[in-house]
């Protein structure tokens, strides 16, 4: 299995630990009922932590579909190479740290992953555009 694969399966374990969190910090937030409920009513957005987990989820689901999509590409086009295994190993990681960063309310550090983690997407999209 590639490096690029095994990085994707493993930012898609990122994302899953992301949606349990936001839903367990909303859940604390807005109690069992909310959850359980139907939800017809229309809310104020969550706050503090549990609006940023939500938020930093958000982000996520922005940037992962366009990771996934390149690292099928590439595997499936056989142009996966050296710099696009250390992309999709740097997205990862760089993801990781966003989200601590963004739950604490670090605005530069926070910022700065984000753009390691679209530096690490460029890597592996790269091999596909040459």
């Amino acid at each position: 299995m590639s490096v690029e694969i095994q990085y994707l399966a493993w930012a898609i374990v990122l994302g899953v630990a992301q949606l349990l969190l936001a839903d367990l910090l909303v859940t604390r937030q807005r109690g069992m009922a909310w959850n359980t409920g139907n939800r017809d009513q229309q809310m104020a957005p969550p706050a503090g932590a549990a609006g940023r987990s939500e938020r930093a989820f958000r982000n996520f689901l922005e940037t992962f579909p366009l990771l996934a999509a390149a690292v099928l590409a590439l595997v499936a086009s056989g142009r996966a190479d050296a710099t696009s295994a250390l992309g999709a190993q740097v997205y990862f990681w760089a993801r990781l740290a966003y989200v601590p960063l963004y739950l604490s309310g670090v605005p530069y550090l926070r910022s700065t992953a984000w753009t390691v983690s679209m530096a690490g997407f460029a890597m592996v999209l790269w091999p596909l555009l040459r």
